[in-house]
């Protein structure tokens, strides 16, 4: 059985996404993500997901619409994803090393983690265009 990671694809005004950038591990560090974390015991995966955004970035959300199936990642775990909104707070890079608003003629301008880039190739196409 996999372990299973959230991930936030929070939307904001003109079809914008937040873009986090990872401190750690070493391996992954400076490349690009969309917000999230483990599932704990016995919590469902979308209060995972508003507890992980609450406690990453100082905000509370809105889960929406899942975005695919299962992504994966490295080996023993798999990543699930949904669009959110924002319904209180101001992002802050409490656990990363930058946040960024990217617009749609900017969703490419950072180097996206490569289990994250297929999941900004799928998202691009539900967002609304400028």
């Amino acid at each position: 059985m996999s372990i299973v990671v959230v991930a936030a694809v929070i939307v904001g005004p003109g079809g914008r996404v937040l873009a986090a950038q990872r401190a750690e591990p070493a391996a992954l560090a400076g490349g690009w993500e969309f917000p999230g974390g483990k599932v704990d015991p016995g919590e469902s995966e979308t209060a995972a997901l508003v507890r992980e955004c609450r406690e990453e970035l100082g905000v509370e959300v809105a889960v929406g619409e899942r975005v695919g199936g299962d992504w994966p990642l490295a080996e023993g775990y798999v990543m699930r994803v949904w669009l959110c909104s924002l319904l209180s707070g101001r992002p802050e890079a409490k656990e990363h090393l930058a946040l960024r608003w990217l617009g749609p003629r900017e969703y490419y301008d950072v180097e996206w983690l490569a289990a994250d880039l297929p999941i900004m190739k799928t998202v691009e196409n539900l967002l609304p265009r400028d």
